[in-house]
C-alpha cells in the first residue's frame, strides 16, 4: 500500500497541536487511529510505527503531547537529559490539559476527509499508554491499545498524583487491549494485577498480552528493543482494529 505523510497543525487556544499524519494514498475512507507517543514526543521510532500502521489501511495521527510547553517540532532526545526533560514536561501538565487535547484531537481526526465516520481507535506507548487508556473514556472511541502504560495502576499522570483513571474504567465502551513486558519495572506484577482486577470489576471488554520483555520494548532504537515481541504485539493490535472496524 502506497502511503503519504504530512505534519498538520491543529488550531487550538494558546498554541497549535502539531500532528504527524500517515495515511494510505488511495481514496478512503479508512478507520482513524489517534497515536500517543512516549515522553520523547514524535521521534523516528514513533513515526515509523505510524507509517507501518497506516500501511495496514488506517489513518494514523500522532500529536505532540507537550504543545503547551515545548515549541512545535520539538523532538526530545533518547538520553539522560532528554528523559529528565520529558519527565519534567509531563510533571508540568495537568491531566485536564491532556484530556482537553484528547477531545480536540479526536474531533479533528473524526472530521478528516479520509477517515470513516464512526471508526476511531487509539493507541499509545508509556505515558501515551495511559493517555490512550483515558481516551477510551470518550464515547466515540471503539478500540484502544495501551502499550506498557505507566501510572495506570497507581493513578500517577502528569501533574496529578492520582488521576483516578482506573476508577473511571466503567466508562470504557469500546474494546481494550493491554500490552506489557513482564520485565518492566514501571508496571510490576502487582501493578498489572491491580489493573486486571479493576477492569474485570468494571465489566470492560479487554485482553492482556504479556511478553518476556522490558519497558519500551517496541522502540527500535536502544538496547531494550525486542523485535519478536514487537512484531507479535503489532499483529495483535492490527487484529483488534480490523475486528472492531470490519464492515
Amino acid at each position: 500500500m502506497i502511503l503519504e505523510t504530512e505534519y498538520r497543525d491543529i488550531s487550538l487556544p494558546g498554541s497549535p497541536m502539531r500532528t504527524f499524519v500517515a495515511a494510505p494514498k488511495a481514496e478512503g475512507p479508512y478507520p482513524g487511529i489517534w497515536c500517543y507517543s512516549d515522553i520523547f514526543q514524535l521521534t523516528p521510532p514513533l513515526l515509523r510505527f505510524c507509517v507501518r500502521l497506516a500501511g495496514y489501511g488506517f489513518v494514523a495521527a500522532a500529536p505532540e503531547i507537550y504543545r503547551r510547553i515545548e515549541p512545535a517540532g520539538t523532538v526530545i532526545p533518547f538520553d539522560d537529559a532528554g528523559r529528565a526533560r520529558g519527565q519534567l514536561d509531563a510533571a508540568k501538565t495537568p491531566v485536564a490539559h491532556f484530556d482537553a487535547d484528547c477531545r480536540a484531537g479526536l474531533d479533528w481526526l473524526g472530521n478528516c476527509p479520509k477517515v470513516a465516520r464512526g471508526k476511531i481507535g487509539v493507541v499509545g506507548f508509556c505515558i501515551g499508554g495511559h493517555l490512550a487508556f483515558r481516551a477510551a473514556f470518550q464515547p466515540d472511541v471503539r478500540a484502544t491499545v495501551c502499550y506498557y502504560g505507566t501510572g495506570i495502576h497507581d493513578g500517577k499522570l502528569g501533574q496529578d498524583a492520582d488521576a483516578g483513571s482506573l476508577s473511571r474504567a466503567k466508562e470504557i465502551r469500546g474494546e481494550l487491549l493491554m500490552i506489557f513486558g513482564t520485565r518492566d519495572p514501571h508496571v510490576p506484577d502487582a501493578g498489572r494485577e491491580t489493573i486486571d482486577r479493576a477492569l474485570k470489576n468494571a465489566g470492560v471488554r479487554y485482553g492482556t498480552l504479556l511478553y518476556p520483555a522490558e519497558h519500551a520494548f517496541t522502540r527500535d532504537e536502544g538496547p531494550r528493543f525486542d523485535p519478536e515481541a514487537t512484531d507479535l504485539a503489532f499483529l495483535e493490535m492490527i487484529g483488534l482494529f480490523r475486528k472492531v472496524f470490519r464492515g
